[in-house]
């Protein structure tokens, strides 16, 4: 089967970019794997069907992508996650809730220019969320962008009534437009990501393949259930993502037996190896799934959306 040619457009700064994906291009079917084959896990692969076509959109789930560590391909898994759910046929909002705005820049947004950004729908007097909302570069995929404006918004919101909500009461009413919407969270356990899981449905929490990750991971879960307890009690954990894998090194294997032996089957079959490609597609401004569509960061991304999507019954 032919596709057409991916279009691209290019375009001054601030304004909005798209690049038209065709139904069907780059979804090949699933692996199949053999069966009982070994995955990198170290237990036998799941079988993930492919996703049904939606007829209708929405409500959210609302994802939130959690770690206090930084470095661990937190910003790299929400650009490449959500576009891959977006080739699925799925509406997805990207959150940057990163006052470095890794998100944004990712994008290929000049997020340092914007005036109106997710720090104006945290701090009084609140924009309407649909005016800090941008299109991205990938059909079907939106952002709200942020900035280094949102630093100040913890100190700003501590005085607030219900500021733990603050984030809630801006997505709300945009939820039924979509059907993922997928929080990029900044590297600490503040009042920027405790909002985060205040209006979450779920966690997905990617983990660099590393003593030091799994050793946080205790802090980051004990925040999780405080939250649950206090703040929102259908919070869930949705998923612990591997990332930055290599297969070669014993430390890396330990670690994944590791992870695997404390939270079961609460780890996605996928895991995000390392590889260059995901430096380039920072400076390109897009995800992997269109810089490098037949790269394996790309096909592990689609079998992560794939799995996000099978957990998740209202998107199956």
């Amino acid at each position: 089967m032919s596709y057409p040619t991916t279009s691209r457009s290019i375009a001054g700064p601030g304004q909005q970019y798209r690049i038209e994906v065709s139904p069907g291009r780059h979804l090949a079917e699933p692996d199949h794997h053999a069966e009982n084959e070994i995955g990198p896990t170290g237990r036998p692969y799941r079988e993930i069907p492919m996703p049904k076509p939606l007829d209708r959109h929405g409500p959210a789930t609302v994802v939130a992508v959690c770690n206090q560590k930084g470095g661990v391909g937190k910003t790299t898994s929400t650009i490449n996650l959500g576009a891959a759910l977006a080739e699925y046929g799925r509406r997805v909002l990207l959150v940057d809730l990163d006052p470095q705005g890794a998100l944004s820049a990712g994008l290929g947004v000049p997020h340092h220019d914007l005036d109106e950004t997710v720090y104006n729908l945290l701090v009084p007097p609140h924009t309407d969320t649909d005016e800090v909302l941008m299109r991205t570069r990938v059909d079907g995929l939106d952002l709200l962008p942020s900035n280094i404006d949102l630093s100040a918004a913890e100190i700003q919101l501590v005085t607030e009534v219900g500021r733990e909500q603050a984030l809630g009461r801006a997505l709300h009413p945009v939820l039924d437009r979509y059907d993922f919407v997928l929080i990029d969270c900044q590297p600490s356990l503040g009042l920027l990501t405790v909002n985060a899981l205040a209006c979450a449905d779920t966690v997905l929490i990617p983990m660099e393949c590393e003593y030091f990750s799994l050793r946080g991971l205790a802090l980051l879960t004990d925040t999780i259930d405080k939250v649950r307890d206090r703040l929102n009690p259908r919070l869930d954990l949705g998923g612990i993502l591997v990332t930055m894998f290599d297969a070669r090194t014993l430390h890396s294997r330990e670690v994944m037996a590791r992870v695997v032996e404390v939270f079961g089957e609460a780890v996605f079959d996928t895991v995000i190896s390392r590889t260059v490609r995901f430096p380039e597609t920072s400076v390109a401004g897009e995800p992997i799934t269109s810089w490098a569509p037949k790269s394996t960061g790309a096909s592990a991304y689609r079998a992560l959306a794939r799995e996000v999507i099978f957990r998740n019954a209202k998107g199956a």
